[in-house]
């Protein structure tokens, strides 16, 4: 036990790569493949071990034939040198076969294991980060991480083996000369031990420069017509040409910490080479070895220390992937900020109350964004939130769904607190209708079926012609079927908000979100999407976020957000009542506007 302890603490101290943890951590994405990784691995045996074959050819071919002069030359030594040769390199297209093979299933299943993980993170989650960071982070790291290891795991393979076979070859010819050559051989193996620690922080800030270039190109992508329309092009190309010039600056950084292992074991080894020729001359004088040992000596020793000279160049890769690997398993070992409970509830589609009792919230800590909300809504109301922008209105509809929790207070749906209930659940009972809808790239079905993807073709006919979409897929050729680009780019906003509209009605759930469904839209897209809305709220709990208050005069009740909060709560003709009321104030305000606009 102590002599393990000991030699794994040496590892750990030469390389600093936490292997054996690491490895324990990868072994469930190895397991389903195990018996081809072995077969990659038990390849490498005999091709390090014939490197041996040449260097140990040469013995007898020098004694024989070249100092002897007593036998022809062996015509056998050549051709069994091709021979080995061409095994050699018969089994590294094998190796490399399955090796490449069974690292894509690794990376496949870390990939969809990563992206499962991006599933459940909360929405403050994104709030933190940009694109980029989100893409190498559950994309990139994965890739790094199988091929740098798998990749340089074979090389070390067949480089341990092949060393192992040389130095059998270095004690056969001669046993001092090869004392002489294992003390070089460690001693140019000593720097590594400070490698980790000296690009550990460079590393980092690599993969920070790298996920910003991912971000620019996403940025340009989604942002084209904004940067078009102010012709930003100049400045774009500035800010991506000091991203460039950071990676650039990190990678001369990280050539700088690691590239001077190479050329210091290149003097190194040259001094193992030059000590074996100095005193293997002496040997050689003194009659102790042959010429055919010591040739066979030097040229084992070239192939042992060849590889290590060039070590510092496949280290990076190595300590890449160790440094994504445990990057991944971080965040496949977080735990998401909201989750189900133990032994959660399901919530059943009936209810008949919600509750925000003193509800408080902050996105930054100690920056307050809801203070003390209290409210109740009954089964079928419709509740309206308004108030001036930045009062905490979708903050509020935000906490429902849960994308994100309450600092303290509670809401309650049938005096049970919503975190009792499963995500599933609670989400499969609340429908969200947003200011701008994401879409998916594929058809206007799809887009519509995810809302129910059991729908058949009646209930979708009836979504579209509830949401208003039925003359507009007439007057398209491939109708439902038709391909709507990325984001519904080739959709108008009108058009977009009612696919989701009809997504909404597909899902028919009970409580209804409505987030300035309407705000972004002309006056004419805004009828029509209203008239759909209108469809869409039939029995249904409905929170409506509302810019434009002449939406929401006949809300059940309409609730005035101010500074995170309620400062008043009634229906239309209750709050217009309120002498200096700001329901009052926000809404001759706007009905002012609208007599001037007119």
């Amino acid at each position: 036990m102590l002599k393990n302890k000991l030699f794994n603490d040496t590892i750990d101290k030469i390389l600093q790569l936490r292997f054996v943890v690491n490895y324990r951590r990868m072994w469930p994405y190895v397991k389903p493949f195990w018996f081809r990784a072995l077969c990659s691995m038990l390849i490498c045996i005999p091709i390090g071990s014939l490197d041996a074959v040449i260097a140990l050819a040469l013995k007898p071919y020098m004694d024989l034939v070249m100092v002897e002069k007593s036998i022809a030359s062996p015509w056998y030594i050549p051709l069994g040198i091709v021979a080995f040769t061409s095994i050699q390199g018969g089994l590294k297209y094998l190796s490399s076969y399955l090796s490449t093979w069974v690292g894509g299933k690794i990376t496949n299943g870390l990939k969809f294991d990563m992206f499962k993980k991006l599933l459940t993170l909360p929405t403050s989650f994104y709030d933190k980060r940009n694109s980029g960071d989100v893409v190498f982070q559950f994309n990139n790291q994965a890739d790094i991480a199988c091929a740098g290891l798998l990749d340089n795991l074979s090389v070390f393979t067949q480089r341990i083996f092949s060393s192992i076979s040389l130095v059998g070859v270095l004690f056969y010819n001669s046993w001092q000369l090869a004392l002489i050559a294992v003390a070089v051989l460690g001693c140019a193996f000593a720097p590594v031990a400070k490698l980790q620690k000296r690009i550990k922080s460079v590393m980092n800030k690599t993969v920070v420069a790298d996920a910003s270039i991912i971000t620019a190109y996403n940025e340009v992508f989604a942002g084209n017509k904004t940067i078009t329309s102010y012709n930003l092009s100049q400045h774009e190309a500035g800010k991506f040409s000091w991203i460039l010039k950071n990676v650039f600056n990190l990678r001369i950084k990280m050539v700088q910490k690691t590239q001077w292992l190479s050329p210091m074991m290149h003097v190194i080894v040259s001094v193992g080479i030059a000590a074996a020729i100095g005193y293997g001359s002496h040997l050689i004088m003194t009659n102790r070895i042959t010429s055919g040992n010591f040739v066979s000596f030097i040229t084992a020793l070239i192939l042992l220390y060849t590889p290590v000279k060039n070590i510092g160049n496949n280290l990076n890769a190595v300590q890449f992937s160790f440094f994504s690997i445990e990057r991944i398993f971080e965040i496949l070992d977080s735990v998401p900020e909201i989750r189900n409970r133990e032994n959660a509830k399901t919530l059943s589609r009936e209810h008949s109350l919600i509750q925000f009792k003193d509800v408080c919230f902050e996105y930054v800590p100690n920056v307050p964004v809801l203070k003390n909300i209290n409210l109740d809504i009954k089964k079928g109301e419709t509740v309206a939130l308004v108030g001036n922008s930045g009062g905490g209105k979708t903050t509020i509809v935000n906490l429902l769904p849960r994308f994100y929790d309450v600092k303290s207070g509670a809401i309650l749906i049938d005096g049970i607190d919503i975190r009792d209930y499963t995500l599933e659940s609670l989400r499969q009972n609340i429908a969200v209708v947003f200011q701008d809808n994401f879409l998916f790239s594929g058809t206007i079905r799809e887009n519509i079926l995810l809302g129910n993807e059991e729908a058949t073709d009646v209930q979708i006919q009836k979504a579209v012609e509830m949401a208003y979409l039925d003359d507009f897929v007439a007057t398209l050729k491939e109708g439902l079927n038709t391909q709507i680009g990325e984001r519904g780019i080739l959709l108008s906003g009108g058009q977009k908000q009612r696919v989701a509209i009809a997504r909404a009605f597909l899902k028919n759930a009970p409580i209804l979100i409505l987030d300035e469904a309407t705000s972004a839209l002309d006056n004419k897209a805004e009828a029509i999407v209203q008239k759909a809305i209108d469809n869409l709220m039939q029995d249904k709990t409905v929170f409506v976020i509302a810019h434009r208050l002449s939406t929401v005069q006949n809300a059940d009740k309409i609730v005035v957000i101010n500074q995170g909060k309620i400062v008043e709560t009634g229906n239309h003709n209750e709050l217009m009542k309120i002498e200096n009321g700001q329901y009052k104030a926000l809404y001759e305000m706007q009905f002012k506007k609208q007599e001037t606009a007119v």
